[in-house]
């Protein structure tokens, strides 16, 4: 069975405007002490038993602000299993040929590249400041390593005219990477974009933008495999993938969450009270809960929706497929979400509750 591990790195050069993770930019001085606590995480949740993980996620925060090797020797510890997928998330100011060699060499498997767009007026409305020429040199160095390559996309921000997200999007599919992942702006509480409501997404417009990417990367040959995410045939993420159909995963780090046996639980939210954890040897947990089988049955359901498998037709609720004509279809014994149905997904997926 598949079985993954997320890896939380909350350290950060700079804090996006519209970011509401657990980062920090006054933090690196504990950055050797932080890899080493999760280094040490690992080892106890081994001796405990733990599956072969099939694949491992490296998130942020920013992974590419610590030095490739100590990362490694976190990965390291993983009972990783032959042909595991393993994903670092990469700002390309800081990605060079010389790091994406190292993390190929150390059992990294693909990149994913923090690209938002390729226009510099919708990444300052963004609050980014890496270069686009950055993007592109980021990419090289990942494929000279031989590595895989995802670009994450955002679209929405503030004055972005349609076509400027048609510009970024064509720039995209010119790097032919791998995996596109393509995300609509959303407001988070505490954020400089949440104080600030003449920046807020506009949805008429994000519709829209969302039809263009859907239309361009299909006819570029990227299938669409969920909502925010296309790949070429045979390169969706399989990490991603497990989130979606309700797999199992460690979590390691501060602020990480996990999920096993219907039980989802999260860390502590900061590096410092992670690190004094872990160094007492305390667990870091700060919280969890236990689904019993019809919540873990809906939840399966409203995750299952979003991807291009859908649901079984057994499983909707009467007068579903009425109810919402227009928004899912069914195809031979599956119920899955129209061009339409998937910029109204989350509506979508209440009602299979």
């Amino acid at each position: 069975m598949p079985f993954g591990a997320y890896l939380h790195v909350p350290f950060c050069r700079r804090r996006c405007d519209y970011c509401a993770f657990a980062t920090w930019t006054d933090r690196h001085h504990l950055a050797e002490r932080y890899l080493a606590a999760c280094r040490t995480q690992i080892e106890r949740e081994a001796a405990a038993g733990l599956p072969e993980i099939t694949s491992a996620f490296v998130g942020g925060g920013t992974p590419t602000q610590v030095a490739p090797a100590l990362l490694l020797e976190v990965l390291d510890a993983l009972p990783l299993a032959e042909g595991a997928e393993v994903t670092v998330e990469c700002n390309p100011d800081d990605l060079t040929a010389e790091m994406a060699a190292a993390y190929a060499a150390g059992g990294v498997t693909r990149l994913s590249i923090g690209v938002q767009s390729m226009v510099p007026e919708v990444l300052a409305a963004l609050g980014r400041d890496h270069d686009p020429g950055n993007v592109r040199r980021a990419v090289r160095a990942a494929r000279s390593a031989g590595l895989a390559v995802n670009v994450d996309l955002v679209y929405g921000a503030a004055g972005e005219t349609l076509e400027q997200w048609g510009r970024t999007v064509d720039a995209a599919i010119e790097l032919a990477p791998d995996h596109v992942s393509a995300y609509a702006l959303t407001v988070e509480a505490g954020t400089p974009l949440a104080a600030d409501a003449v920046r807020h997404p506009d949805d008429d417009v994000q519709a829209d933008e969302y039809q263009l990417a859907t239309e361009r990367l299909g006819a570029a040959g990227y299938d669409w495999y969920e909502i925010s995410n296309w790949a070429r045939p045979g390169h969706e993420c399989r990490h991603n993938l497990l989130y979606w159909t309700g797999g199992e995963y460690l979590a390691i780090g501060c602020a990480a969450h996990g999920h096993r046996g219907g039980r989802r639980w999260w860390n502590l939210r900061t590096p410092e009270r992670y690190v004094a954890a872990i160094e007492d040897g305390r667990s870091p947990e700060a919280g969890a809960e236990e689904l019993d089988a019809d919540a873990r049955r809906v939840e399966g359901l409203q995750l299952a929706i979003r991807t291009r498998g859908g649901v079984p037709a057994r499983e909707v609720p009467d007068g579903f497929l009425a109810e919402l004509d227009g928004l899912v279809e069914q195809v031979d014994d599956r119920v899955v979400l129209t061009p339409e149905g998937r910029l109204l997904a989350n509506e979508v997926a209440i009602r299979l509750g």
